[in-house]
Parts: structure tokens; sequence; C-alpha cells
């Protein structure tokens, strides 16, 4: 009984720990991304590839405004763009770009991981093909444990990835896959309409002048479709979002869905705040709402960290507290912004 009341005792503990970290303010939060072009295969998917990294990285760059230092490209073919590609795209290049996130990166930030290329599976193990030994959903696995980034992204672009979504899953993750298992093998459209999506204002559904991750995966999907119904095809990739860690995929994942809640609110970076024409902001009141909404995008997106060692009642009450602040919130940012 003793023993019994203690865990129960420490779990409270935990709970109350993070309920109170939840309700301090979010420290300033960077973004880390790192975006790797597997094996090209031919010059044809090779220049596909460069092209969806490429549109990826850029927009992380202008729209986003991340710095140099915190994204790194890992190409089959580095003299493609020496200035741009960081190193050669094999499983060493790889741990060395995931060790030196790790040494970088701090609890509060959040890390991208994008792979465009190919993937294999046999029915028991999906791989992301490398110039080199492959990388499996298990050995990827492995190596996100040296990163302490409360939030990882990792999207795996690739045919056969849905195998990709279980190995990868838990708390703070959330996992994107262009299909929904390794059975579907043929290439895949996915990886182009994902980087397009950010800099795409109409991915932006709730035009609040970014586009979530959530927000990227649902133009993808939507845009995949409208792909094979204007061509008149059989649809042969069908896209996973996972981000309450239970390892199982959504098709359709929605913000008042398990799926969809996490990722509703994390960023590839977060834009210099601006009006709705794009003025920069100088209003002292409205820079000050754009920053408490930003803290309440980040309580709901640690909320689910704690999930499982909440009470489901404890954990959906606050849930519904925070989403209610956020809603009111996007509501006096529309209404400051009118009086401007």
């Amino acid at each position: 009984m003793r023993r019994r009341a203690g865990l129960a005792g420490g779990l409270a503990l935990m709970v109350l720990m993070a309920l109170g970290a939840l309700a301090a303010p979010a420290a300033a939060q960077d973004t880390h991304l790192l975006v790797v072009t597997g094996l090209e295969g031919d010059a044809e998917h090779g220049d596909r590839f460069f092209e969806w990294a490429t549109t990826l990285i850029g927009t992380a760059r202008t729209t986003f405004q991340l710095p140099a230092e915190r994204i790194i490209f890992l190409s089959e073919k580095p003299d493609r763009d020496p200035a741009l590609i960081d190193g050669r795209s094999t499983r060493e290049g790889i741990d060395q770009a995931v060790a030196r996130i790790a040494a970088a990166v701090r609890p509060e930030d959040t890390v991208f991981i994008v792979l465009f290329g190919h993937g294999t599976s046999d029915g028991r193990e999906a791989r992301f093909n490398l110039p080199g030994p492959d990388l499996s959903a298990a050995d990827f696995a492995a190596r996100l444990e040296s990163v302490s980034a409360r939030r990882i992204v990792f999207v795996n672009t690739t045919s056969a990835s849905g195998d990709f979504v279980k190995p990868l899953a838990g708390p703070g993750r959330t996992i994107l896959t262009a299909t929904r298992s390794g059975t579907e093998r043929f290439d895949t459209l996915f990886g182009g309409y994902f980087a397009e999506a950010f800099g795409t204002p109409g991915a932006d559904i709730n035009k609040d002048r970014r586009v979530s991750v959530l927000e990227a995966f649902n133009y993808a999907r939507s845009q995949v479709q409208r792909h094979f119904e204007q061509e008149g095809l059989l649809q042969t990739e069908h896209a996973l979002l996972d981000d309450d860690g239970d390892g199982e995929g959504a098709m359709e994942p929605d913000q008042q869905q398990p799926d969809g809640r996490t990722s509703a609110t994390v960023y590839l970076g977060i834009p210099p705040a601006t009006t709705a024409s794009g003025a920069p902001i100088t209003d002292p009141a409205l820079k000050a709402l754009y920053e408490e909404r930003l803290a309440l995008e980040r309580q709901i997106a640690d909320l689910t960290l704690v999930k499982d060692v909440m009470p489901p009642e404890k954990y959906e009450a606050e849930l519904e507290r925070l989403g209610t602040a956020l809603a009111l919130k996007n509501r006096d940012i529309r209404q400051r912004e009118e009086e401007q």
C-alpha cells in the first residue's frame, strides 16, 4: 500500500510540475531543420528531389528567417550546389548532422527532419534509400534519442513510408508519411506539395498568415488527391499524420481530433508579425497579443507531452481551457487589426 501511495504521489507531483511549467511564460524557441535527399536513382528524380528540398529551405530562410547555421542540407550529390549543400546523404553524414543538432538544440526548441527520395519495404521493415547502407525507421528512432528537443517533426515523403509511423511515434513527436503503409510503393507526390505549402497563402486555412504543420499536411494531401482525380488515375499514395504519440496515423487529421491538435500549433519557425497588408506591426498592444497567442500555442503543444501522466478528465479540461483562450486571443487580434 505504501508503495502504491508513493507511486501515486510521485505521479501527482509530475502532473503538478507539468502544469506549472505550462503556466510559465514561453521561453525563446528556435527551429532546427535537417533536409535529406537520398538516393536519386536517375537524373529526373534527382532534379525533382533537389527542387523540393530547395523550395522548403528557401521558404525557411526567407519567410521564417531561419539562420543558415540552423539548417542542414544533405544530398547524394553535393556538387549540385556546393554553397547550399552541407554534405553527402550517407549514413555517416546523417549521423554527423543529427549529432550537430543534438549538441545545439535546447529542450524548448523544435526540430524538423524532412526526407525526400525513395523508400522501400520488405513487409517487415521500411527503409529510406541512401548512397551506401540504407537507414530503417528503427535506425532513425535510435538516432533521435540523442535529441533533447521536446518537439520533433519527422517527415518521410518517400514511397513505402507509412511503416515509419509506429517506430518513430512518441510524446512530442509529429510524424508525417506520404503513404499509409509499406505496400504503397509507387513514386509519391506528397513531398513536393508539402514543401510548397509553407509558402502558399492558400494553405493558411485559418488565415492567421502562418502555415502550421497540420495545414501543410492537409494542403499536400488535398493536392495529391486532386492530381489523381484530374488524371483519372487510382490514387496510389495516402498520407498519414500522427501527433498524439500512439503510433496510429490519421489520413484526415483535424485540430478537434487526437491527431491534429499538436501539429496545428507547430510551425517551421515563426515569421515576423505583420498586419493583413504585410506591413510590420508597430502597435505595442497588437505585438503583445501576438506574443500571448504564441505562448498559448506552445502551451497546447506542451500539454500533449504530459498527457500520459494526467488523469484524462484533467487533460481534457486543460486542453479545453487553452483552446478557448486561444480562440479568444485570435478574436482579440482580429479586432485590434480592424481598428488600425
